[in-house]
């Protein structure tokens, strides 16, 4: 586990662990806040099972305190079994990235699956973290299909536990890095009619404080809590606040424009945070969101953070580099179920081959290849790796200014840039497999291997083929590969 007791959100929590808890499983461990979740329950001494819709090593590695359990929320028969023995489920599963035409559905489809099973297998309760919206008003699809998973959850036998929260703001959070970059990278702002709504940001530590504390006071069964953070603000007066803390003079101009989808178009390519998270979530600007009432605060008594604090916290976090889980880790929507080099049936048609010799040692070879990417770039022909990127984004894909969630180390399933990683082997191979729009797939492969008294440095580009198009960009790309690949690597080992 990649938490020492320093980082831990809970130590001053006015909840003691419960005794009595049994097995606690936690459905989207691998998201963003389940990925905070999970640490925070095992330092506190719980038996915790974490459900993944592929296994890796990477959980092993990432959880080794935890049990894993291999399930998809859609697949009612995988659930059962997922939920086979346990006590408590806390439910941060959403399908907000399947679009806004299927994710209502997916959604729904999920909590019937959990509902049920919870019900077979003798469950004590769910905790369930939802959207916070008045349902008395026309809400979002995002936030509708958040209370339509809420009522099916009530309607169960399971007792039920329901948090309610707005934007959520912490380190490698989607509203966090929106706001942070539409800052840094515009001077001007143009202000529609829905930036004057008011929310009730929280920050990500007194939402995993509050996740813990109910499940720490039975009292909390059966309810439903609005959570939300010591202030409500206007968007615009969240972005200026981020102004003040960056000493960004920034000019704010009241816009004739006030389409939400030319908003969330234009904030996903100047964001790292794609079209299809970015619409979703901008869909629910245009209602107030903030709590209508606040009970949680007299059962779980702590100090909950103004949206300032949190935006320093989250500042200093990336500063240190020490962002723990990123909103990243679940998108694009099913990368964990996509095919893995070694899983093709045969090799790729296409393959590409540069490297050289170096009498580094493999560690520090290594070292380098591991910093590709992110704010630090490519090394060599960062241009080339921007106007790909920028035509990526354009076509609504993830570009090259998602990063990554570590400027200084990695572990499988982590982005970079358009890339995943999805083999490391210490000092000797990093495979990273493309998630940008491509008439195939993709691959590139660094690995470093001993030659006599030195080390071989190679990268190589690997390429499946779809159809006449997929030949085709493989062609027209090819003749880059030399300046990007070879002097690539060369910078990689002039850097070691």
């Amino acid at each position: 586990m990649d938490l020492d007791s320093t980082d831990l959100m809970c130590s001053d929590l006015p909840t003691s662990p419960a005794a009595d808890v049994g097995t606690i499983l936690v459905a989207g461990a691998t998201g963003y806040i389940g990925g905070r979740l999970v640490p925070e329950l095992i330092a506190r001494g719980y038996t915790v099972r974490v459900m993944v819709r592929a296994g890796s090593p990477e959980h092993a590695e990432r959880w080794p305190e935890a049990e894993v359990v291999v399930a998809d929320a859609l697949k009612a028969d995988e659930v059962l079994r997922a939920l086979d023995g346990v006590h408590m489920i806390y439910y941060l599963i959403h399908s907000m990235l399947y679009g806004l035409d299927k994710f209502e559905n997916a959604d729904t489809l999920a909590a019937k699956n959990f509902r049920s099973a919870a019900e077979q297998q003798g469950v004590g309760r769910i905790i369930y973290l939802s959207g916070l919206g008045d349902a008395r008003t026309a809400l979002s699809p995002h936030l509708t299909s958040r209370l339509q998973v809420a009522s099916e959850f009530m309607q169960g036998a399971v007792p039920t536990t329901i948090l309610r929260a707005a934007i959520i703001i912490g380190s490698g959070s989607a509203s966090y890095e929106m706001i942070n970059h539409l800052v840094r990278r515009l001077p001007v702002f143009l202000v529609p009619t829905w930036a004057k709504t008011k929310c009730q940001p929280i920050g990500l530590r007194d939402v995993i404080k509050s996740l813990v504390g109910v499940l720490e006071l039975p009292e909390s069964t059966g309810r439903t809590f609005d959570i939300g953070g010591s202030d409500v603000l206007t968007y615009e007066e969240m972005l200026k606040i981020q102004c003040d803390i960056l000493r960004k003079k920034r000019l704010f101009v009241p816009s004739p424009i006030s389409n939400v989808g030319f908003y969330s178009y234009i904030t996903s390519l100047l964001t790292p945070v794609p079209a299809a998270i970015t619409w979703c979530l901008m869909e629910s600007v245009t209602h107030d969101v903030i709590c209508q009432e606040n009970d949680i605060l007299d059962l779980i008594p702590f100090h909950r953070i103004s949206c300032k604090e949190a935006l320093i916290r989250a500042i200093s976090r990336e500063e240190q580099d020490a962002v723990r889980t990123r909103w990243s880790d679940s998108y694009p929507l099913d990368h964990e179920l996509a095919i893995k080099l070694h899983e093709l049936s045969a090799a790729p048609n296409y393959s590409s081959s540069y490297s050289l010799l170096s009498t580094k040692p493999a560690a520090a070879l290594f070292k380098s290849v591991l910093k590709v990417g992110g704010r630090k770039g490519w090394f060599y022909s960062n241009f080339l790796w921007r106007i790909r990127g920028t035509f990526d984004r354009l076509l609504m894909g993830v570009g090259t200014s998602r990063g990554r969630r570590s400027e200084s180390s990695l572990r499988v399933n982590d982005v970079i840039d358009f890339w995943r990683v999805e083999i490391i082997e210490q000092n000797h191979q990093l495979l990273l497999r493309a998630e940008m729009k491509v008439p195939g797939r993709a691959w590139l492969e660094f690995r470093i291997d001993p030659d006599g008294e030195q080390n071989r440095l190679t990268v190589t580009a690997y390429y499946q083929s779809k159809g006449l198009w997929g030949r085709i960009y493989w062609y027209i790309f090819l003749p880059f590969h030399h300046f990007i690949f070879y002097d690539l690597i060369k910078q990689i080992e002039k850097r070691s």
